[in-house]
């Protein structure tokens, strides 16, 4: 850089200084790009901006990277660490002139030809003003709108209006060496290189902003325009021009009441709202997995996030995670309980589109839905939408609702020509908002309307909520999964309009229950929900500090020594640390006598704890199940072992929806042996598998992992033990049998989880038994006990305490 030019960008730096806030994208550049902070860098822009300069300079310190503005001395000559593919546009017009970045590359590439050792990464990196979109209809905000190489000028309103939303996105960095060795000249190869480049950038502004957003005239005209809503609107009328006349009005209203009109001022908004926010009632939030989603945005996808439901708090922090993660926030489907006033606005201005929670029979609001669904696929606007529909109330996962994922395929398979991917999202908290809300309509309370009173209400009462966590799962891509399963989906393609084919509605089941598994693969170990799980499973739910630390200690050891899957996460600290953490949030109590600390669980406040237990229940199960036969049998040969895990198995992979194999979760199972072999739980004797010493520590820890699975298994033992009493029967009578049973032992044995009696619970429980032939059905479609059913039923009653079998067979 030339004397004069140092000058002007150091007089132009000090006061942009003060105007630019950054964000860096990723976060941890060495981890997730490779990038080595130690080796030489040559920094790689699209335009040579002073302002871009700055922010970078600003990122790179916060990074620990080497300063851009300094040049690298290679040999006798000194190569500049920033290069740039183009100049800004002039003031006069919008031509960009190009830089002599070609010259600059092929004369390195001559470098290498002197020095073989010579290896400099070349990282690209993309400074983002803001994240406007673009419209189709321009406007005034426009003149905000960070294009590609904008004028001083324009730049100069751009940094001060946009200043404090600057994102610096660094990329994989390029081998110089490698480069230098690919088939071509110097100059052929540096060509290569920047037209690469040219298509990196171009990508990863629309990967950063998105598509162009929708004029909602043009919108409301192509929905009423489409071939199906005219269809949908021609039944209605039944040949009546007067009534078509209505039913267009109709079908208009529908769109109004369904249709999203994103602002991105008012997700910067929500983003200086927000960070505050979380700042205040989160003492950090930790995502995971985000790069994967990152490739696919960078790869063109259609990306749908399909995340789990814990609370209203889920809309927002999902968004935000998406926004600092440097994608696009994606158009949320939204329950219409949450369209009232002001809210409703809010929310649909920051991307919302609101759903009604039934349209049966509504055959042209069906179709104005699916029309608008397929018109944000067409654009290639990222989705949001909950498998579960609604937020679960037991912090289990519910079973998904397949409506939306229905009329997501059905777009897709009518030609959105983008690839699609599903990407399963977990998320978990140390404390939901709404939990004793949950508890009261648990209890029979009916559920309370949204209301503005109410936002104001949770706002005013937010403290402190310990961690939140937000891993993104397994992605799903679409079109390969449907040639996997149903690779006869791509001869409907015609006829998707006209009817339903017969393939839609199984692949749909089988495709949510998936998603649901690859939820619960990217599964959180919160300190809350590991404290929980271990005081729900003690006697009188009360440990002593020492006691629980030390069970804590082994399974975080058992956690990292046997991972529940490479998507999952589980603290990094130690259980003292964890432990100190989780008392802050005062969810437990905590008293004092003259040996110690003793730390337990109210009985009031125990069912709300399950809440937290149940988050994490299906990464436990397993270990579980393992203690319990262990100890039921008292010696037990590891085949024998693993025997009997599988029978079990296929049920609670039902019911937890566990993303293992059969085959894959006795490679588990093993894994887990040798793991509480290793923790001393176990003691392995030429393959006969005992429990450690009854006065050891380490048998403690075994018991609470036969404790944790326990409540699971009574729940399975009861429903064999009706239809057993009750002989031939109907489904429908043995939910309801089963659940009034559940009930009375609930309060006999003192079991705190609402979910021992659920509904949804018990038939998610007897649908797989019928699935897995554990019972038959008769010609009229009756169940009968058989067999399989007594042989399960008297396996369970082996590994359930004997007071419980007592109580159970005493119930007429």
């Amino acid at each position: 850089m030339a004397w004069y030019q140092n000058l002007f960008f150091n007089l132009v730096k000090y006061p942009t200084r003060w105007l630019v806030k950054t964000s860096n994208i990723p976060a941890d550049i060495e981890s997730e790009l490779g990038i080595d902070k130690h080796r030489p860098i040559v920094y790689l822009l699209r335009t040579n901006s002073l302002t871009d300069r700055v922010a970078l300079e600003i990122s790179t310190k916060m990074l620990g990277l080497p300063a851009p503005d300094k040049q690298l001395k290679i040999g006798p000559k000194k190569q500049a660490s920033c290069l740039f593919l183009q100049e800004p546009e002039s003031l006069l017009s919008k031509k960009t002139k190009h830089t002599d970045i070609n010259k600059s590359f092929t004369r390195l590439f001559k470098m290498h030809r002197n020095d073989e050792e010579l290896d400099l990464q070349i990282v690209p990196v993309s400074i983002f003003w803001g994240r406007a979109p673009g419209k189709e209809t321009r406007g005034w905000a426009e003149l905000l709108a960070d294009r590609a190489s904008p004028s001083w000028l324009r730049k100069f309103f751009i940094v001060l209006f946009l200043g404090r939303d600057n994102f610096v996105y660094y990329s994989p960095a390029v081998s110089s060496k490698k480069m230098a060795t690919t088939h071509g000249t110097d100059s052929e190869i540096a060509h290569k290189l920047i037209r690469l480049a040219r298509t990196h950038f171009y990508r990863r502004q629309q990967s950063m902003n998105g598509p162009m957003l929708m004029d909602r005239h043009q919108l409301f005209n192509s929905i009423l325009g489409s071939a199906s809503v005219k269809r949908a609107m021609a039944l209605e009328a039944k040949e009546s021009p007067a009534e078509l006349v209505k039913a267009r009005a109709r079908a208009k209203s529908y769109i109004s009441e369904i249709a999203a009109d994103y602002r991105e001022g008012v997700i910067r908004l929500g983003d200086r709202l927000l960070g505050r926010v979380w700042n205040k009632i989160y003492n950090g939030i930790e995502v995971k997995n985000a790069d994967k989603v990152r490739e696919l945005a960078q790869n063109g996808h259609e990306i749908i996030y399909v995340p789990c439901h814990r609370s209203h708090m889920d809309y927002l922090l999902l968004t935000y995670v998406i926004y600092h993660e440097g994608l696009v926030t994606p158009h949320i489907a939204a329950g219409i309980n949450l369209n009232f006033w002001p809210i409703g606005g809010v929310f649909r201005r920051g991307g919302a589109f609101f759903i009604r929670r039934s349209f049966a029979g509504n055959k042209l609001y069906t179709a104005v839905f699916r029309e608008y669904l397929e018109q944000l696929f067409n654009k290639g606007y990222s989705v949001k939408f909950y498998a579960e529909g609604g937020r679960s109330r037991t912090g289990r996962l519910l079973p998904p609702k397949t409506g939306m994922l229905a009329m997501t395929i059905q777009a897709m398979v009518k030609g959105v020509k983008r690839p699609v991917s599903i990407v399963p999202v977990y998320i978990g908290y140390e404390h939901v908002m709404e939990v004793k809300s949950y508890l009261k309509e648990l209890r029979g309370k009916n559920k309370e309307k949204e209301s503005f009173l109410g936002v104001f209400s949770a706002i005013r009462k937010l403290k402190n909520y310990g961690y939140g966590f937000l891993n993104f799962g397994e992605p799903i891509h679409l079109g390969q999964y449907l040639d996997a399963k149903t690779p006869e989906w791509r001869q409907d393609q015609a006829s998707i309009d006209d009817k339903k084919p017969a393939w839609l509605t199984p692949t749909v089941n089988s495709l949510s229950h998936n998603i649901n598994e690859r939820i619960n693969q990217a599964s959180a170990v919160s300190g809350m929900a590991l404290a929980s799980l271990c005081l729900l499973a003690a006697e009188k739910r009360a440990m002593s500090r020492e006691e629980l630390l030390q069970v804590m200690e082994s399974y975080l050891s058992l956690l990292r020594q046997c991972p529940f899957s490479e998507q999952s996460s589980f603290p990094q600290v130690s259980a003292e640390k964890l432990l100190e953490n989780t008392l802050r949030l005062e969810k437990f109590d905590v008293s004092e006598d003259s040996f110690g600390e003793i730390i337990s669980i109210e009985r009031s406040n125990a069912i709300i704890l399950t809440y937290y237990r149940n988050n994490i229940l299906h990464m436990f199960c397993i270990p579980g199940l393992i203690a319990a036969i262990v100890i039921a049998h008292g010696e037990c040969r590891r085949e024998q072992l693993l025997t009997l895990v599988g029978r079990i198995y296929p049920l609670l992979k039902k019911e937890l929806f566990i993303y293992m194999s059969e085959e894959q979760a006795m490679a588990y199972t093993n894994s887990l042996i040798d793991g509480m072999v290793t923790q001393g739980m176990l003691i392995n004797n030429d393959d006969t598998l005992t429990p450690a010493e009854t006065s050891s520590v380490q048998f403690y820890s075994l018991w609470l992992l036969k404790s944790v699975i326990q409540e699971t298994l009574q729940r399975y033992a009861l429903v064999l033990n009706q239809l057993e009493q009750l002989g031939t029967t109907s489904r429908g009578a043995l939910e309801k049998r089963s659940r009034q049973v559940a009930e009375r032992m609930s309060t006999l044995q003192g079991i705190s989880a609402p979910e021992f009696y659920d509904k949804n619970v018990l038939a998610t429980f007897i649908a797989a038994a019928r699935e897995y032939d554990i019972w038959e059905a008769n010609e009229e479609g009756l169940l009968l006990h058989s067999d399989k059913s007594r042989e399960l039923q008297n396996l369970l009653f082996s590994l359930v305490s004997p007071e419980f079998v007592k109580r159970l067979q005493q119930i007429k």
